[in-house]
C-alpha cells in the first residue's frame, strides 16, 4: 500500500454520499448478495493531483457499507486507503470506465430486478412509452454481447466502449451500469431507469400493447441528469432518512 493523501472534507462528504447510496440501494432491492459495486472519482485537488476513486471493498452487503469502509484506489488498482480487498471484477469495470470516460465521475454497477430482466430478453429495449422515457430514451446504450465475467482490462474496455456517450448501459445477460458527473446524478438516473423499466415490464405482462408516446416529446439531452431532475434533493432526502434510522452509514 502506498502513502495516501491527507483526508479532506471533500473526500469525507463524498464517502458519506456514496455510503448513503449503498444503503438506499439495499432498501430498494438493488442488490445481489454481496455483489455489485459503486465508485466515485475524487477531485484531483483532494488527491495531490493523482486520479483516485472510492469503491466498496469485497465482502460487504450494501446494507452495511459505511463511509469509512470505502477503499481509495488508484486507476491501476493500488489501494491507498482502506483495509479491505478491491474486488477484481469491480476494478476491471470501474477503473476502465473512469479512465475512458473522464466525465463519468460516478459509476454504479448493479443487478436491479427490472433492468436485469430487460437484459435477459432477446433484443430487449425500453419502449418510448412512459413520461420518464422522454428523458431516458436518448441516454441508454445496449450491450447485446455478453463478454463473460469482467476479469481483464480488455473486457472492461469493451464495456466502456459500449457505453459510448450514453449514461446507462443495459448489459446483456448481466445487469446495468449507470454513470454521472456526481453521485446524486448517477443514483437518481439509476432509480428513474429501474422504476420506468418496472412500469413497462408490469404493463407488458398484461399482454396488451403499450401506449406509445409521440416522438415530439423525445428529449435529446446528454448532459447532467440533474439539469432537469432534483437529483441532489433526492439523495439529500435519503440522507435525512438514514440520519434518523441508520446513522452509522456516515461513520
Amino acid at each position: 500500500m502506498t502513502t495516501a493523501p491527507a483526508m479532506t472534507e471533500t473526500e469525507t462528504e463524498l464517502r458519506r454520499d456514496l455510503a448513503a447510496v449503498f444503503r438506499a440501494m439495499a432498501r430498494l432491492g438493488m442488490t445481489e448478495q454481496i455483489a455489485g459495486h459503486n465508485s466515485m472519482m475524487l477531485p484531483e485537488e483532494a488527491t495531490d493531483g493523482e486520479p483516485m476513486f472510492l469503491i466498496n471493498p469485497r465482502g460487504l452487503h450494501f446494507s452495511e457499507v459505511r463511509a469509512s469502509d470505502l477503499l481509495l484506489c488508484k486507476l491501476d488498482g493500488t489501494v491507498v486507503r482502506g483495509g479491505g480487498e478491491l474486488r477484481r471484477v469491480a476494478f476491471h469495470i470501474h477503473a476502465r470506465v473512469h479512465l475512458m470516460h473522464p466525465g463519468a465521475r460516478c459509476v454504479l454497477h448493479t443487478h436491479p430486478q427490472y433492468l436485469t430482466a430487460l437484459s435477459l430478453i432477446e433484443g430487449g429495449r425500453m419502449a418510448f412509452a412512459h413520461q420518464n422515457d422522454m428523458a431516458l430514451a436518448e441516454r441508454i446504450a445496449y450491450d447485446d454481447e455478453f463478454g463473460g465475467i469482467a476479469l481483464t482490462d480488455e473486457e472492461g474496455d469493451r464495456i466502456a466502449e459500449k457505453l459510448g456517450d450514453r449514461t446507462i448501459l443495459v448489459m446483456a445477460n448481466h445487469g446495468v451500469t449507470v454513470v454521472g458527473p456526481t453521485i446524486h446524478d448517477a443514483f437518481d438516473e439509476l432509480y428513474m431507469a429501474e422504476q420506468t423499466c418496472k412500469y413497462q415490464m408490469t404493463a407488458r405482462a398484461t399482454g396488451l400493447p403499450l401506449r406509445k408516446l409521440n416522438e415530439q416529446f423525445r428529449m435529446h439531452h446528454r448532459g447532467a441528469w440533474s439539469d432537469y431532475f432534483d437529483a441532489r434533493l433526492h439523495l439529500d432526502s435519503w440522507r435525512r432518512r438514514l440520519d434518523r434510522e441508520e446513522p452509522d452509514y456516515a461513520q
